[in-house]
């Protein structure tokens, strides 16, 4: 039934019924697995690492074929290593070739994370040529063509799943993210008023329209409505995910001026949930708001506690030690401790983005640190990168910000001209935003010396 019920009307919807599963039986190891499978989807990093791990403890008592499945959950959620989560699905692929799950999973957060985009698409393809209604590989399908902004066929993708009778939280999410990619606001309002009636999305939603507000300046707007998606998330009990919106609030806050406002959120956030994502973005607004040892702090518990995970190793740690170290005047050590960060710093951060995601900040980190290095044409190709991937930005704020930073970096370049462009694009973005934001107090005054 958790099975049928999460494929027809998404993870939040399964969770009772799987969790039904591990009361009756409470060694049945692949319930708990898949529990910590729809945890993770809701943005219960904690619950979902703590029945996966529960899974991992049975797994003696399963099948061969369940093991594998096993295997990849504890990788994947539990000490997080997104390598050996997929060599275990290409082992599972290998050994049983007419199962379509390890394809499915080969095509999700495991691959795209890694900025394997091309990869998973063709993994997702394989999926669903096994098993045309499963309504999961649509909405990972889509997903994976929406990073790489191939949006006609992230649409397409869709068409085919609701010719099928197939309709899950998931794709309302993707079809949002492509109105706003096209800049269709009446679709994306439209959408917003639907996803009120889902409890899976309402606090998503919520919190989408707070980046989107922000995105084009609308600070205030966004900072009362990213407290409706933390006090929704807060009264169904999702601490983590309340966590996480708070987070990237704080963050926010901090990239556009606001030091005060940023260390509110980040203070809240911290209160309400330690978990790895959410402490990443309490550990990054901090370091933007040059609360340094709160920072640092952060950080140490985060490599204590997440030792093995890949996007801990080599993208959290390094951004957030950077941005201390640039923020203490060392920007040339900022740009060497991110020099790990390469490997990994082009994918999709987050699994399910219930909150806050956090992608290509090593990028913006990095580009940050060269212009205080004086380093014009290395900040302003950081800079352009986040540019150029829109689908994977989506609204978060360097994407909105990646404009003013190049402009100063062409400034530092001696190309005038191009400056004058950059910093064309985000006023214009933002010629309606909040008079009072920092950031754009200090644009329009960078912009009228370059006049």
């Amino acid at each position: 039934m958790g099975m049928n019920v999460g494929n027809s009307r998404g993870h939040l919807a399964a969770v009772p019924l799987r969790k039904r599963a591990t009361e009756l039986d409470p060694n049945f190891a692949t319930a708990y697995a898949w529990l910590g499978r729809a945890y993770g989807a809701v943005g219960e990093a904690g619950l979902s690492a703590e029945a996966t791990r529960k899974a991992w403890q049975l797994r003696d008592r399963a099948s061969d074929q369940e093991k594998f499945y096993i295997d990849f959950s504890y990788y994947r959620f539990v000490t997080g290593d997104l390598e050996k989560s997929l060599q275990t699905c290409e082992l599972w692929a290998q050994t049983y070739p007419r199962d379509p799950r390890p394809h499915g999973f080969l095509g999700s957060s495991a691959s795209t994370a890694l900025g394997k985009f091309e990869r998973a698409a063709e993994e997702n393809q394989k999926e669903l040529e096994m098993d045309p209604d499963h309504s999961m590989g649509y909405a990972n399908l889509a997903a994976d063509y929406i990073y790489i902004d191939r949006l006609p066929e992230a649409e397409s993708t869709l068409r085919r799943a609701y010719e099928r009778k197939l309709d899950i939280p998931d794709y309302l999410g993707h079809r949002y993210r492509i109105a706003f990619l096209k800049g269709d606001e009446r679709e994306m309002k439209r959408l917003a008023a639907v996803a009120e009636e889902d409890p899976e999305l309402e606090d998503w939603i919520r919190d989408q329209e707070a980046s989107v507000l922000a995105y084009s300046g609308h600070l205030q707007r966004a900072r009362s409505m990213s407290q409706r998606a933390i006090d929704l998330a807060s009264q169904r009990g999702r601490r983590e995910a309340a966590a996480q919106h708070e987070a990237g609030a704080a963050v926010r806050e901090a990239l556009f001026g606001n030091m005060a406002e940023a260390r509110r959120f980040a203070a809240s956030a911290h209160g309400l949930s330690n978990g790895r994502d959410a402490e990443y973005g309490t550990a990054l607004a901090y370091g933007f708001a040059k609360e340094f040892s709160k920072s640092r702090t952060l950080a140490d518990d985060l490599e204590e506690r997440f030792a093995e995970d890949t996007m801990v190793r080599f993208s959290y740690l390094p951004t957030i030690r950077a941005l201390v170290a640039l923020n203490q005047g060392q920007p040339s050590a900022a740009i060497e401790l991110l020099h790990s960060a390469g490997r990994y710093e082009l994918g999709y951060q987050g699994c399910c983005s219930v909150g806050f995601v956090g992608s290509l900040y090593p990028i913006y980190v990095r580009g940050e640190a060269s212009l205080r290095a004086q380093r014009g044409s290395e900040a302003a190709a950081e800079f352009q990168k986040i540019l150029d991937h829109r689908g994977i930005v989506f609204a978060d704020p360097v994407g909105a910000l990646a404009r003013l930073q190049l402009g100063r970096a062409l400034v530092l370049a001696g190309d005038e001209a191009k400056a004058r462009t950059a910093y064309q694009d985000f006023l214009t973005l933002w010629k309606d935003a909040d008079p009072d934001i920092p950031i754009i107090k200090q644009a329009k005054a960078e912009y009228a010396n370059l006049r």
